[in-house]
Formats: C-alpha cells, sequence, structure tokens
C-alpha cells in the first residue's frame, strides 16, 4: 500500500509540473517542462550521492575505525540481504544519519560523529538498519526525484510572471496566485511523500536491526538531540 501510495504521489508531483508548464507556455510549455524535468531527474539521480556527500564534508569510514562503523553498517546491510553500501563520517556534533546513493548497488550511510556519541551500539544500529531500509526500499531515489520536481516547480512558478502566456491565461492577479500556490502544493506533495517513505523504513528498519525498542528509543534521543544542539545552516 506504501508504494501504491507514493506512485499516486509521484504522478500527482507530474502532473502539477506540467500543469505549470502548460500554464506559462501552453502544450508547448508542458513538453519542454516535462523534457526539463526527465533531464534534471536524469543527473541527479547519478549524481546526488557525490553532492550531498560533498556538500557535508563526509569522510569515508574504512573497515576497522576505532569506531565500529564500517563492521556494524556491514554486518546490517547483510542482514537485509544487500550489497555492502559505502560509509562516511560528519564530524558534526547534530546527532544525525542519512543514506543516498541511486539504487543499493551504489549506495552510500552517512553518519554524523554526534550520532555515535549520543546513542548506545543497539541504538546506532538501529538509526542505521532504518537508513539501510531506505536504501533497499529506493527510497534514496524516490526522494530525489521528488525534490527535483519540487524544485523545478518552484523555479517555473517564480518566471511565470515574466511570460505572457500565463497572464493571458490566468491574468495578472491568477498568475501570482500560482506563484505562491504551486510551490505550496509541491511541498505538501513531497512532505507527504517523504512521510510515507519514513514509516516504510521504520517497518523495515526495525525488522533488520531486530530490536524495534532499541530503534525507537534511537529516535527519542535524536528528536530531544536536534532541539537543543544548534545545527549550523
Amino acid at each position: 500500500m506504501g508504494y501504491v501510495k507514493t506512485a499516486m504521489l509521484m504522478a500527482a508531483m507530474t502532473a502539477l509540473f506540467m500543469g505549470v508548464g502548460y500554464l506559462i507556455g501552453g502544450s508547448g510549455g508542458a513538453l519542454i517542462a516535462l523534457v526539463v524535468a526527465a533531464a534534471m531527474n536524469a543527473f541527479t539521480w547519478w549524481n546526488s550521492d557525490r553532492m550531498v556527500l560533498r556538500m557535508h564534508n563526509a569522510q569515508p569510514v574504512a573497515p576497522g575505525d576505532r569506531f565500529g562503523l564500517h563492521a556494524l553498517t556491514v554486518e546490517l546491510a547483510r542482514n537485509a540481504g544487500m550489497p555492502d553500501p559505502k560509509v562516511y563520517l560528519i564530524d558534526t556534533p547534530q546527532p544525525n544519519a542519512f543514506a543516498t546513493g541511486r539504487n543499493p548497488a551504489n549506495a552510500a550511510v552517512a553518519v554524523t560523529s554526534g550520532l555515535i556519541r549520543s546513542l548506545t551500539r543497539e541504538e546506532l544500529a538501529g538509526v542505521i538498519a532504518h537508513e539501510l531500509a531506505h536504501i533497499r526500499n529506493h527510497d534514496t531515489a524516490i526522494m530525489t526525484v521528488t525534490a527535483t520536481f519540487a524544485g523545478a516547480i518552484s523555479m517555473l512558478a517564480n518566471f511565470a510572471i515574466f511570460f505572457g502566456g500565463s497572464r493571458e491565461r490566468l491574468g495578472l492577479i491568477g498568475t501570482l496566485l500560482m506563484m505562491f500556490l504551486a510551490p505550496m502544493a509541491a511541498a505538501l506533495v513531497q512532505m507527504a511523500i517523504s512521510r510515507t517513505r519514513e514509516f516504510g523504513a521504520d517497518r523495515a528498519g526495525a525488522e533488520i536491526c531486530g530490536d524495534p525498542d532499541a530503534l525507537a528509543s534511537a529516535l527519542r534521543k535524536i528528536s530531544h538531540a536536534a532541539r537543543s544542539i544548534p545545527n549550523k545552516v
């Protein structure tokens, strides 16, 4: 059911993107919007992992690291029936972890030093299992595509005022409303897809680590720390 809901939301995001393109440039605008979306998604699908890891200054973790992070991640990946992902460490006190990569064979898990210091080994295993579930479920690719669509919709909506076609179809007030409402609608769909995939990763992560209570405890600690530890922009 989770994948059906995700597919429906992705279809809604695509329709919204093409609709904004149509309002700006008619049928030609919708076609151009679709081609641009395909090109942007192809680029981000292939390059998102390197872009995200570089943005966070993530450092690769080799086997035998002093935290035992690499060994723990590999053990959990094999429990999940997945290829061994690359492992990265981010030096920041903010407790966090994320997965990236276009598919399980080209995936990476990044963990912050703050997360390692604030969790027990069992809780850390639960968080890593959650991220591995995202990889196994192809959520990293889904959310990359969704974010690209949302960003493109916002960009198109902000440019609408400069195109005569949108003003002819909607009028000045309608064009201004589209500039505000289209990005809001895209953000709502993006958040709905994100929530759907997070719940699925919680369920699969608990199965991978074999300790749902540890995962729940880790999520509570992360939520509390996120509010109390400053997060640099």
